[in-house]
C-alpha cells in the first residue's frame, strides 16, 4: 500500500475504535468481540481496550505490540439486538479484522480459527452483509472484496469522516476505470475506422488506374468521389452528405474493395448464373414437334 493508503486504513481503525458506546449492552458486547486477550500495535485499539477495563500486561522496552488482558463479557447473537450485534462485530473486526487498499482495490478480512469463520459470515449475512470465507493455511478466512459491502460495514460500525474518503476514491477509482474503458474503445473503433478507409482508398485509386471505376453505377462512383474528397469521414458522414442510407454507402464501399481484389465485373452475381426457364429456340422445337405429331391423323 501506498503511505497515502496507510494513512486512510489508519484514520478509518482509529474512528471505529474511538466510538464509545452510552448502552451497557453495547459496551459488553464489544468487550466480547475483542476478546479475553488482545494484542495490538495500533494505540487507538489499546485504549479502547483499557476504556472497556483491559489490563495490559508488562511489555519489554521500545515492544511495538501491546498485549492487553480483557474481563469476561456474556454476548449471545441470537437474542441480541442489532446495536449489540455491531457493537460485537467493531470488537471483532479491531481485534481480528485487517483493511488493505493495496492496488486501487479494498480488501477487508477476518482471520480467526477455522471453526468460528463459518459461524462469523453466517452472522454477517444475518445482518445483510454476506461475505466468503475459506480455510488458509489452518486458520478461517472472513472476506469482503466489494468496496460497497466494506464502506457499508464501517459505516455501521461507527466510521465517519475517514470513510467519506474511501467512499470519494472508490468513487473515483471507478470513474477513471469507466472512463479507460471508453476511451480504449474510443480508440479501437478510430484505428478500425482508418485501417478501412485506407483500404477502400487503395481499392478506389487501383480501379481508377485501370478504367474500371468509370464503369460503376452512379452511386458507387458517388461514394468514392465522396471518400476520395474526406478520407476521414465516418460512413455517417458520408451518407448524410450524398444523401443516401448509410447501409447504401457501406454497400458501395464493399463492392469497390471487393472488386480491386477480383477482376470480375459480375461481383454480386452467384457464377454460373442462367436464366430460368428452358433454353433458347426449346420452345420453338416443342411447338414444332406438337405440330408434326398432330398433322399425322389429320392427314390420314
Amino acid at each position: 500500500m501506498s503511505d497515502a493508503d496507510r494513512d486512510l486504513v489508519a484514520a478509518l481503525r482509529a474512528e471505529v475504535a474511538a466510538v464509545d458506546p452510552s448502552r451497557t449492552c453495547d459496551r459488553a458486547a464489544e468487550l466480547a468481540g475483542l476478546g479475553a486477550r488482545l494484542v495490538t500495535r495500533e494505540a487507538s485499539v489499546a485504549r479502547l481496550a483499557v476504556r472497556l477495563g483491559g489490563r495490559a500486561a508488562a511489555a519489554r522496552p521500545h515492544a511495538v505490540r501491546r498485549t492487553i488482558a480483557l474481563p469476561p463479557a456474556e454476548f449471545s447473537w441470537a437474542t441480541a439486538p442489532e446495536h449489540c450485534r455491531l457493537a460485537w462485530l467493531r470488537g471483532r473486526f479491531l481485534a481480528r479484522g485487517s483493511l488493505s487498499l493495496s492496488s486501487g482495490r479494498a480488501h477487508l478480512e477476518f482471520v480467526l480459527p477455522p471453526a468460528e469463520a463459518e459461524v462469523l459470515a453466517q452472522r454477517l449475512a444475518d445482518i445483510g452483509l454476506p461475505a466468503s470465507w475459506r480455510v488458509r493455511r489452518g486458520a478461517g478466512v472472513v472476506t469482503w472484496k466489494s468496496a460497497e459491502s466494506i464502506a457499508a460495514f464501517l459505516g455501521r460500525a461507527g466510521a465517519s469522516a475517514a470513510l467519506l474518503e474511501f467512499e470519494a476514491r472508490s468513487v473515483a477509482r471507478s470513474l477513471r476505470g469507466e472512463l479507460n474503458r471508453v476511451i480504449n474503445a474510443e480508440s479501437a473503433n478510430l484505428q478500425r475506422s482508418v485501417a478501412a478507409a485506407g483500404r477502400q482508398l487503395a481499392a478506389i485509386d487501383q480501379l481508377d488506374e485501370a478504367g474500371r471505376l468509370s464503369e460503376q453505377p452512379r452511386t458507387v462512383r458517388a461514394v468514392a468521389e465522396a471518400r476520395r474528397e474526406t478520407p476521414e469521414a465516418s460512413l455517417s458522414e458520408i451518407a448524410a452528405r450524398l444523401e443516401l442510407h448509410r447501409s447504401a454507402v457501406q454497400r458501395a464501399l464493399d463492392r469497390l474493395e471487393r472488386l480491386a481484389l477480383h477482376d470480375d465485373d459480375g461481383i454480386g452475381r452467384r457464377h454460373g448464373y442462367r436464366p430460368s426457364g428452358p433454353p433458347a429456340g426449346a420452345a420453338g422445337a416443342g411447338r414444332a414437334g406438337r405440330g408434326s405429331r398432330g398433322a399425322g391423323p389429320r392427314g390420314r
